[in-house]
Order: C-alpha cells, then sequence, then structure tokens
C-alpha cells in the first residue's frame, strides 16, 4: 500500500513538472531595424523604442522582458529607488550610452545614443532633443 501511493505520488509529480516545462515556450526578441519616430515626442519614442522590453507602462513587463537576461528596470520607480529624486541626468546618460546598467550596453538592449545618431543624420541637436524628450517622458511614469 506505501508503494502504491509513492508511485501515485512520484507519476503526480512528473506530470506537475511535464507540465510546467511545456508551458515554458523560450521567447525570442527578432531584431529589427530602427524607425524614424518623431523627435518632439517623448511618448512616441518610448512606445516604438522602450515598451517593446519595459511594457508600455514602464514597469518591466513588455513582450520581450521575458526573452532577457536579465529583466528590464522598472521605470517608474526610479524617482523611489533614487531617495525621491528622479535621476534625469542619470537616465540621460544611459540612454547615450554613456552609462550602463544591467541591460543596456548589453547585447540585448540598444544603446540609443548612437541609433538616435544614425537616424538624426549625425545632428546633434537633434540627438539631444530626442533625448530630453524621451528622459522628460519616463519622468512622467513616475510612482507618485
Amino acid at each position: 500500500m506505501r508503494l502504491a501511493k509513492f508511485i501515485g505520488l512520484a507519476a503526480i509529480l512528473l506530470l506537475i513538472s511535464a507540465f510546467a516545462v511545456a508551458q515554458q515556450t523560450p521567447t525570442t526578441v527578432k531584431h529589427v531595424p530602427i524607425t524614424n519616430t518623431p523627435s518632439n515626442s517623448g511618448e512616441a519614442m518610448f512606445q516604438s523604442y522602450c515598451a517593446v522590453c519595459h511594457g508600455r507602462d514602464g514597469k518591466g513587463n513588455g513582450p520581450a522582458a521575458s526573452a532577457m537576461k536579465t529583466a528590464p528596470t522598472d521605470l517608474t520607480v526610479l524617482a523611489k529607488d533614487a531617495n525621491g529624486k528622479y535621476p534625469a541626468a542619470h537616465v540621460a546618460a544611459v540612454i547615450r550610452g554613456q552609462a550602463t546598467t544591467a541591460s543596456h550596453g548589453s547585447k540585448d538592449m540598444p544603446v540609443w545614443g548612437p541609433l538616435f545618431s544614425s537616424i538624426s543624420q549625425g545632428h546633434e541637436s537633434e540627438v539631444q532633443q530626442r533625448t530630453s524628450n524621451l528622459v522628460a517622458y519616463i519622468e512622467s511614469l513616475q510612482a507618485k
């Protein structure tokens, strides 16, 4: 009787494990060329460039997040994590590729500075406008 219970329990655990493994289909990120989203809209740029990993709400839950080696940052808590002050200069530096985080600067996450430069045809003022508007939009996502 004990052996039958043990075999039954083992079979149930085996089925649960098989089901869990079957649910974990690997996600891959398809790399596509950058599109030229208007530089005057931080929100439009965020939705085009950032939401795929960080999510439309900035919480790190985008459709490509599960394929990342390191989970995307929850951008809504940057100010909270910096003692209540939004770290705009740091966010701009990460976007431009002048500072790194776990995801930015790796093969998973593009560094946007050079990409913004390419679609702006090297015009530094437009790259700065893109960066500033994106930083301002991310600031608007901060949890209250």
